[in-house]
């Protein structure tokens, strides 16, 4: 695995730790009366996953990267300098 795919795991990693304990911590309880050990369980699990599906499109999406996608062009595109239709 790359260095280039290991950084982009970890964004992604992170990216859903956060995500997911911003959502449980917004559900309309006040800091004091948050269960935090619950909060962190489910962040990290949701953590966990994400590696995990990043690790099994190893392969299947763009080279190098945790994508799922690949995001290469296939073709020049309609945009180029000098596209007649």
């Amino acid at each position: 695995m790359s260095t280039h795919f290991l950084r982009d795991l970890a964004e992604r990693a992170l990216k859903t730790f956060a995500q997911s304990l911003l959502a449980v911590l917004t559900v309309g309880v006040p800091v004091w009366d948050l269960d935090w050990h619950s909060a962190i369980g489910i962040a990290s699990t949701a953590t966990i996953i994400s590696i995990l599906t990043s690790l099994a499109s190893v392969g299947a999406g763009q080279p190098g990267t945790a994508s799922l996608i690949d995001t290469t062009p296939t073709s020049g595109g309609r945009h180029r300098a000098g596209y007649d239709e």
